[in-house]
Protein backbone atom coordinates (compact mmCIF):
# COMPACT_ATOMS: atom_id res chain seq x y z
CA UNK A 1 0.00 0.00 0.00
CA UNK A 2 1.09 3.37 -1.14
CA UNK A 3 2.69 5.83 1.96
CA UNK A 4 0.62 8.28 1.91
CA UNK A 5 3.22 10.68 3.48
CA UNK A 6 5.40 10.22 1.27
CA UNK A 7 5.48 13.39 -1.20
CA UNK A 8 3.49 12.25 -4.48
CA UNK A 9 6.74 12.36 -7.15
CA UNK A 10 6.05 14.87 -9.86
CA UNK A 11 4.97 14.00 -13.56
CA UNK A 12 7.96 15.23 -14.56
CA UNK A 13 10.16 12.75 -12.19
CA UNK A 14 7.71 9.90 -13.12
CA UNK A 15 8.21 10.83 -16.64
CA UNK A 16 11.71 10.72 -16.45
CA UNK A 17 12.42 7.27 -14.66
CA UNK A 18 9.42 5.95 -18.09
CA UNK A 19 12.55 6.98 -20.52
CA UNK A 20 15.53 5.53 -18.60
CA UNK A 21 15.53 3.60 -21.83
CA UNK A 22 16.44 5.66 -24.76
CA UNK A 23 14.32 5.87 -27.42
CA UNK A 24 15.71 4.92 -30.61
CA UNK A 25 13.58 7.95 -32.99
CA UNK A 26 10.81 10.04 -32.29
CA UNK A 27 8.52 7.02 -33.44
CA UNK A 28 9.43 4.80 -30.46
CA UNK A 29 9.61 8.24 -28.15
CA UNK A 30 5.67 8.91 -28.80
CA UNK A 31 4.82 5.56 -27.99
CA UNK A 32 6.23 5.90 -25.09
CA UNK A 33 4.63 9.42 -23.87
CA UNK A 34 1.30 7.53 -25.17
CA UNK A 35 1.43 4.85 -22.65
CA UNK A 36 2.37 6.95 -19.93
CA UNK A 37 -0.64 9.02 -20.09
CA UNK A 38 -2.27 5.73 -20.63
CA UNK A 39 -1.26 4.60 -17.56
CA UNK A 40 -2.42 7.99 -15.62
CA UNK A 41 1.87 9.13 -15.40
CA UNK A 42 0.87 11.99 -18.03
CA UNK A 43 -2.14 13.98 -18.46
CA UNK A 44 -3.37 14.73 -22.00
CA UNK A 45 -2.87 18.14 -21.85
CA UNK A 46 1.00 18.03 -21.01
CA UNK A 47 1.02 15.21 -23.81
CA UNK A 48 -0.38 17.37 -26.29
CA UNK A 49 2.24 20.54 -25.17
CA UNK A 50 5.12 17.97 -25.55
CA UNK A 51 3.92 16.83 -29.22
CA UNK A 52 3.38 20.55 -30.40
CA UNK A 53 6.80 21.10 -28.90
CA UNK A 54 8.23 18.31 -30.95
CA UNK A 55 6.40 19.24 -33.90
CA UNK A 56 7.81 22.99 -33.91
CA UNK A 57 10.97 21.73 -34.64
CA UNK A 58 9.92 20.40 -37.81
CA UNK A 59 8.05 23.45 -39.07
CA UNK A 60 9.39 26.77 -40.49
CA UNK A 61 8.11 29.98 -40.60
CA UNK A 62 6.15 29.54 -43.50
CA UNK A 63 4.06 26.80 -42.21
CA UNK A 64 2.59 29.03 -39.61
CA UNK A 65 2.45 32.61 -40.89
CA UNK A 66 -0.40 34.63 -42.05
CA UNK A 67 -0.05 35.19 -45.64
CA UNK A 68 0.70 38.73 -47.61
CA UNK A 69 -3.09 38.58 -49.16
CA UNK A 70 -4.23 38.36 -45.36
CA UNK A 71 -2.20 41.14 -43.43
CA UNK A 72 -4.13 43.73 -42.11
CA UNK A 73 -2.03 46.76 -42.70
CA UNK A 74 -2.00 50.37 -42.68
CA UNK A 75 -1.16 53.24 -44.97
CA UNK A 76 1.62 55.48 -43.66
CA UNK A 77 -0.45 58.58 -45.38
CA UNK A 78 -3.46 57.52 -43.45
CA UNK A 79 -5.00 60.62 -40.79
CA UNK A 80 -5.29 58.78 -37.43
CA UNK A 81 -9.23 59.59 -37.85
CA UNK A 82 -9.12 56.94 -41.06
CA UNK A 83 -7.75 53.72 -39.28
CA UNK A 84 -8.62 54.23 -35.86
CA UNK A 85 -11.76 52.28 -36.49
CA UNK A 86 -9.90 49.87 -38.82
CA UNK A 87 -7.25 49.55 -35.72
CA UNK A 88 -10.22 49.16 -33.30
CA UNK A 89 -12.28 46.70 -35.65
CA UNK A 90 -9.59 44.25 -36.14
CA UNK A 91 -8.97 44.22 -32.05
CA UNK A 92 -5.48 43.38 -33.09
CA UNK A 93 -2.78 44.92 -30.69
CA UNK A 94 0.15 45.31 -33.70
CA UNK A 95 0.28 46.49 -37.19
CA UNK A 96 2.35 46.46 -40.05
CA UNK A 97 2.99 50.01 -41.68
CA UNK A 98 3.49 50.17 -45.45
CA UNK A 99 4.20 52.95 -47.87
CA UNK A 100 3.20 52.28 -51.45
CA UNK A 101 2.45 48.39 -51.08
CA UNK A 102 3.25 45.57 -48.65
CA UNK A 103 6.64 45.19 -50.48
CA UNK A 104 7.18 48.67 -48.49
CA UNK A 105 6.76 47.55 -44.47
CA UNK A 106 8.34 51.03 -42.56
CA UNK A 107 7.69 49.91 -39.18
CA UNK A 108 5.06 48.63 -36.65
CA UNK A 109 2.35 50.75 -34.55
CA UNK A 110 1.41 49.18 -31.54
CA UNK A 111 -2.11 49.74 -30.89
CA UNK A 112 -1.27 50.82 -27.41
CA UNK A 113 0.77 53.72 -28.25
CA UNK A 114 -2.72 55.37 -29.48
CA UNK A 115 -3.68 56.01 -26.31
CA UNK A 116 -1.86 59.07 -25.68
CA UNK A 117 -3.35 60.72 -28.20
CA UNK A 118 -7.01 59.83 -27.38
CA UNK A 119 -6.60 63.42 -25.97
CA UNK A 120 -5.32 65.84 -28.50
CA UNK A 121 -5.41 63.48 -31.93
CA UNK A 122 -4.19 66.42 -34.39
CA UNK A 123 -0.65 65.79 -32.44
CA UNK A 124 -0.03 61.95 -33.86
CA UNK A 125 2.66 61.75 -36.13
CA UNK A 126 2.24 58.00 -37.37
CA UNK A 127 5.73 57.66 -38.48
CA UNK A 128 7.38 59.19 -35.26
CA UNK A 129 5.26 56.54 -33.67
CA UNK A 130 6.19 53.33 -35.33
CA UNK A 131 8.52 50.57 -33.76
CA UNK A 132 11.43 48.59 -36.20
CA UNK A 133 10.49 45.86 -37.99
CA UNK A 134 11.72 42.50 -37.89
CA UNK A 135 12.39 40.52 -41.20
CA UNK A 136 12.35 36.78 -41.58
CA UNK A 137 12.85 34.65 -43.93
CA UNK A 138 10.00 32.05 -44.86
CA UNK A 139 12.31 28.84 -44.38
CA UNK A 140 13.51 29.99 -40.81
CA UNK A 141 13.04 27.15 -38.09
CA UNK A 142 10.06 28.15 -35.57
CA UNK A 143 11.80 26.94 -32.87
CA UNK A 144 14.97 29.59 -33.74
CA UNK A 145 12.24 32.08 -34.25
CA UNK A 146 10.71 31.38 -31.08
CA UNK A 147 14.76 31.73 -29.63
CA UNK A 148 14.81 35.22 -31.27
CA UNK A 149 10.96 36.32 -30.03
CA UNK A 150 12.02 35.83 -26.79
CA UNK A 151 15.56 37.15 -26.83
CA UNK A 152 15.03 40.64 -28.15
CA UNK A 153 11.43 40.81 -27.06
CA UNK A 154 9.76 41.34 -30.62
CA UNK A 155 5.98 40.02 -30.62
CA UNK A 156 6.00 40.40 -34.89
CA UNK A 157 7.89 39.71 -37.58
CA UNK A 158 7.61 40.41 -41.13
CA UNK A 159 8.36 37.11 -43.47
CA UNK A 160 10.24 37.90 -47.19
CA UNK A 161 10.77 35.38 -49.58
CA UNK A 162 13.70 34.35 -51.14
CA UNK A 163 13.20 37.16 -53.83
CA UNK A 164 13.10 39.45 -50.60
CA UNK A 165 9.47 40.11 -51.08
CA UNK A 166 6.68 40.34 -48.27
CA UNK A 167 5.12 37.32 -48.40
CA UNK A 168 3.51 37.40 -45.23
CA UNK A 169 3.94 37.89 -40.73
CA UNK A 170 3.75 36.24 -38.20
CA UNK A 171 3.70 36.68 -34.63
CA UNK A 172 4.44 35.19 -31.17
CA UNK A 173 1.53 34.10 -30.67
CA UNK A 174 1.28 32.13 -33.97
CA UNK A 175 4.36 29.99 -32.35
CA UNK A 176 2.69 29.23 -29.14
CA UNK A 177 -0.52 28.07 -30.32
CA UNK A 178 1.85 25.64 -32.38
CA UNK A 179 2.79 23.86 -28.94
CA UNK A 180 -0.13 24.94 -26.21
CA UNK A 181 -2.98 25.27 -28.81
CA UNK A 182 -5.58 28.03 -29.99
CA UNK A 183 -5.39 31.01 -27.61
CA UNK A 184 -7.95 32.90 -26.50
CA UNK A 185 -7.56 36.94 -26.07
CA UNK A 186 -10.31 39.49 -24.52
CA UNK A 187 -11.45 39.64 -28.56
CA UNK A 188 -12.31 36.03 -28.03
CA UNK A 189 -15.88 35.65 -26.80
CA UNK A 190 -17.18 32.47 -24.53
CA UNK A 191 -18.21 29.63 -25.71
CA UNK A 192 -22.05 29.93 -23.48
CA UNK A 193 -22.46 33.37 -25.49
CA UNK A 194 -23.88 33.92 -28.63
CA UNK A 195 -22.98 32.18 -32.50
CA UNK A 196 -23.45 35.09 -34.62
CA UNK A 197 -22.27 38.40 -32.45
CA UNK A 198 -22.48 41.44 -34.55
CA UNK A 199 -18.96 43.50 -34.48
CA UNK A 200 -18.96 46.96 -36.35
CA UNK A 201 -20.92 47.80 -39.41
CA UNK A 202 -21.96 44.70 -41.52
CA UNK A 203 -19.42 42.39 -39.70
CA UNK A 204 -20.35 39.78 -37.41
CA UNK A 205 -18.25 36.51 -35.51
CA UNK A 206 -19.74 33.46 -36.18
CA UNK A 207 -18.79 30.34 -34.23
CA UNK A 208 -17.66 27.46 -36.47
CA UNK A 209 -19.84 25.06 -34.47
CA UNK A 210 -23.12 27.38 -35.50
CA UNK A 211 -25.68 24.91 -36.93
CA UNK A 212 -25.93 25.65 -41.29
CA UNK A 213 -29.63 26.46 -40.48
CA UNK A 214 -29.27 29.05 -37.99
CA UNK A 215 -26.92 30.74 -40.03
CA UNK A 216 -28.96 30.03 -42.85
CA UNK A 217 -31.71 32.15 -41.19
CA UNK A 218 -29.61 35.08 -39.73
CA UNK A 219 -27.89 35.77 -43.39
CA UNK A 220 -30.41 35.21 -45.79
CA UNK A 221 -28.70 32.38 -47.49
CA UNK A 222 -28.82 29.10 -48.68
CA UNK A 223 -25.89 27.18 -47.48
CA UNK A 224 -26.88 23.26 -48.18
CA UNK A 225 -27.03 21.36 -44.84
CA UNK A 226 -27.02 17.70 -47.05
CA UNK A 227 -23.35 17.19 -46.23
CA UNK A 228 -22.95 19.21 -43.17
CA UNK A 229 -24.13 20.24 -40.02
CA UNK A 230 -22.40 23.40 -39.34
CA UNK A 231 -21.12 26.47 -40.66
CA UNK A 232 -17.60 24.88 -40.11
CA UNK A 233 -18.13 21.64 -42.31
CA UNK A 234 -19.37 23.66 -44.96
CA UNK A 235 -16.59 25.97 -44.99
CA UNK A 236 -14.28 23.21 -45.35
CA UNK A 237 -16.10 21.77 -47.73
CA UNK A 238 -15.90 25.01 -49.74
CA UNK A 239 -12.26 25.09 -49.65
CA UNK A 240 -11.22 21.43 -49.84
CA UNK A 241 -9.00 21.70 -46.86
CA UNK A 242 -8.95 23.21 -42.93
CA UNK A 243 -8.14 26.33 -43.86
CA UNK A 244 -5.56 28.60 -41.83
CA UNK A 245 -6.59 31.66 -39.45
CA UNK A 246 -6.72 34.50 -41.98
CA UNK A 247 -7.83 32.51 -44.96
CA UNK A 248 -10.52 34.29 -46.89
CA UNK A 249 -13.28 34.07 -49.63
CA UNK A 250 -16.70 35.14 -50.25
CA UNK A 251 -19.37 33.75 -51.59
CA UNK A 252 -23.09 34.13 -51.10
CA UNK A 253 -22.68 38.10 -50.98
CA UNK A 254 -20.54 37.68 -48.19
CA UNK A 255 -16.98 37.59 -47.38
CA UNK A 256 -15.41 34.73 -44.51
CA UNK A 257 -12.54 35.22 -42.46
CA UNK A 258 -10.96 32.50 -40.76
CA UNK A 259 -10.43 34.08 -37.23
CA UNK A 260 -9.52 31.17 -35.18
CA UNK A 261 -7.89 27.52 -36.24
CA UNK A 262 -5.73 25.34 -35.18
CA UNK A 263 -4.20 22.06 -37.11
CA UNK A 264 -7.66 20.28 -36.32
CA UNK A 265 -10.64 22.77 -35.97
CA UNK A 266 -11.80 25.92 -37.24
CA UNK A 267 -12.81 28.13 -34.22
CA UNK A 268 -14.32 31.20 -35.24
CA UNK A 269 -15.42 32.81 -38.67
CA UNK A 270 -15.18 36.67 -39.33
CA UNK A 271 -18.40 37.01 -41.62
CA UNK A 272 -18.94 40.05 -43.86
CA UNK A 273 -22.04 41.35 -45.59
CA UNK A 274 -20.59 43.08 -49.20
CA UNK A 275 -23.87 43.24 -50.69
CA UNK A 276 -27.57 41.96 -49.88
CA UNK A 277 -28.59 38.44 -50.78
CA UNK A 278 -32.00 38.72 -53.00
CA UNK A 279 -34.17 35.98 -52.59
CA UNK A 280 -35.03 33.09 -54.82
CA UNK A 281 -37.63 34.44 -57.86
CA UNK A 282 -40.21 32.24 -58.34
CA UNK A 283 -41.21 31.55 -61.62
CA UNK A 284 -45.10 31.87 -62.28
CA UNK A 285 -46.41 28.90 -63.93
CA UNK A 286 -49.24 28.47 -66.47
CA UNK A 287 -52.22 27.72 -65.28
Amino acid sequence: MEDASKPRPRWRDRLSTLLLREPEDRAELLALLNAATERGLLDAEALGMIEGVLDVSDLTVGDVMVPRSQMDVLRIDEGIDRFLPFVIDTGHSRFPVIGEDKDDVLGILLAKDLLRYFHAPKTFDLRATLRPVVFVPESKPLNLLFHDFKATRNHMAVVVDEYGGVSGLVTIEDVLEQIVGEIDDEFDYEESDDSIVPIHGHRFRVRASTEIEDFNAFFGTTLSEHDNDTIAGWVMGYCGHLPKRGERFEEFGLRFTVLRADSRRLHTLLVERIREVSPPVEQETEG
